[in-house]
């Protein structure tokens, strides 16, 4: 089993899928949504063993959501350039290296609905999920297989 394998459980048998969970920071971590990281969570558990959690934030995140993302369980990832490329980088790359099973994108952002689409035609299960009915993007609904909406 190689370092990778190791590190997302594939090749353990349990037969449970692996999920990666990515969370586009800046788009769903807004007032107005009032998101709860661990009801994100929550839902990924839902879809099987979470293998990759990770929260993208940019430079300027205040040092208390980092923690308090770490808290729950997330990496957090935090970049100078632009999040969303980043994050879709690290998904496609993921789905592509069969790291995962299942991808869960929390976004309202349809820049991300090619990574829904490549990593479907990589046979990865896809879900997209919402921070709530005004932050849906219908076209990573429909890029989705499954579609989550947050309760607001």
């Amino acid at each position: 089993m190689g370092l990778l394998d190791a590190l997302t459980g594939a090749g353990t048998g349990d037969g449970e899928d692996r999920v990666g969970l990515f969370v586009d920071g800046p788009n769903v971590l807004r007032e107005e949504f009032d998101v709860d990281l661990d009801e994100v969570r929550a839902v990924a558990a839902g879809e099987g063993r979470v293998a990759i959690a990770r929260l993208y934030l940019d430079e300027h995140a205040p040092p208390e959501l980092v923690q308090a993302a770490e808290a729950r369980g997330f990496e957090v990832v935090t970049t100078s350039g632009d999040v969303d490329v980043r994050l879709a980088v690290d998904a496609t790359a993921a789905a592509a290296e069969e790291a995962l099973d299942v991808l869960v994108v929390v976004s309202r952002d349809t820049d991300f609905k090619p990574v829904l689409e490549r990593a479907a035609a990589q046979g990865v299960e896809t879900v997209a999920v919402a921070p709530g009915t005004y932050g849906r993007s219908d076209a990573l609904r429909n890029a989705a297989q499954r579609a989550v909406t947050l309760e607001e």
